[in-house]
């Protein structure tokens, strides 16, 4: 059980392939992916930790304005569903990683935001 568990929160967290135009720049989407994992860290310190959603919020609107500076016109509805979807993934990890204790979770939770921000040069 945990195990499936575990192979399906790594599979939302990563997002959904083909989610999208074939033509939209990856870079976009990574950005777009990002912004949403990050948007998830925000309201998960919200709960846990208020004053380190100060800083998470500056990495995602970092990576909100990246998203802004490639997204080409017509991609708003798809570059948000990427959005979405990653956020929700996150959330669901940064859930069980926090209140069931999941040692795995925890570790792909932050091993997808390091990634999103090392990104933008943050480490």
């Amino acid at each position: 059980m945990a195990r499936g568990l575990e192979t399906i929160l790594t599979a939302l967290a990563v997002g959904f392939a083909g989610c999208g135009p074939a033509s939209a720049d990856p870079l976009l989407r990574e950005f777009a992916v990002c912004a949403g994992r990050f948007s998830a860290l925000v309201e998960h310190q919200w709960l846990v930790d208020g004053p380190a959603s100060d800083a998470s919020a500056g990495t995602r609107d970092s990576l909100l304005a990246l998203v802004e500076a490639v997204e080409e016109p017509g991609m708003d509805a798809t570059v948000m569903g990427w959005r979405i979807e990653a956020k929700v993934a996150q959330k669901a990890l940064l859930q069980r990683a926090h209140f069931a204790k999941d040692r795995v979770a925890d570790a792909r939770a932050e091993e997808l935001l390091q990634a999103c921000a090392e990104l933008i040069g943050q480490s």
